[in-house]
């Protein structure tokens, strides 16, 4: 018993969280139990019908029917679903691009929606900050806050799961396919083509065209 006692108390503090279900919720892929101890990089699946809490120190999180999250140790990353976070220590959610993380680290309490790569907050409680992280790696370094909205008490506002889409979206060549593909393109593309033929035909040899006329 001594020399148990130490390894199973280690083991209790490396638990990072408690996962609590009613049925119908799957941990790693295998049904869980009403509860089970939860690690970082653990996958939770509620099922039709099915919901489930996760509870650690200063932070709880509801999880509704037909949702799938990873928990880490200070975020839970939500794949799709639903999700109600009480936290008085931050914690927050991430959904693709999209993080949303309490103000202050006070009482906090706020909602995470993730349907059809939209990804809608609700602030029940104090204010939360929605980062939307930039596709261009290099003006998210030079401007790290640059897609930062507040989300004050009482608010709620969406944001889009995948943040480079709007990029790609607004850029006048892929929304038409680009220069080369358009009438202008292929128009100008031939003319090229046939100005280069005809200088090889007429600028390569250096024999004359015509007999009649003397090689210089």
């Amino acid at each position: 018993m001594i020399a148990t006692l130490p390894a199973s108390l280690a083991a209790d503090e490396n638990a990072a969280a408690i996962l609590h279900g009613n049925g119908g919720v799957l941990l790693n892929g295998s049904p869980a139990p009403a509860t089970a101890a939860l690690f970082p990089r653990d996958a939770v699946e509620t099922q039709p019908k099915a919901v489930a809490r996760i509870e650690l120190t200063g932070s709880s999180i509801d999880i509704d029917a037909e949702t799938v999250v990873e928990y880490e140790s200070d975020e839970i990353v939500l794949d799709h679903g639903h999700v109600s976070v009480n936290t008085s220590r931050a914690f927050k959610v991430r959904a693709g691009c999209v993080t949303v993380t309490p103000v202050n680290q006070t009482w906090t309490r706020y909602d995470v929606t993730d349907t059809d790569g939209k990804v809608i907050v609700a602030a029940l409680k104090n204010d939360v900050n929605i980062d939307s992280r930039s596709a261009n790696t290099e003006r998210a370094r030079q401007s790290p806050n640059s897609g930062r909205v507040l989300v004050r008490e009482g608010e709620q506002k969406s944001r889009e799961e995948k943040c480079g889409a709007a990029i790609l979206k607004s850029s006048p060549a892929a929304a038409h396919g680009g220069f080369l593909n358009s009438p202008y393109g292929i128009g100008t593309a031939a003319g090229v083509g046939a100005g280069i033929t005809l200088c090889i035909l007429l600028c390569k040899n250096d024999d004359p065209i015509s007999p009649s006329i003397p090689k210089p």
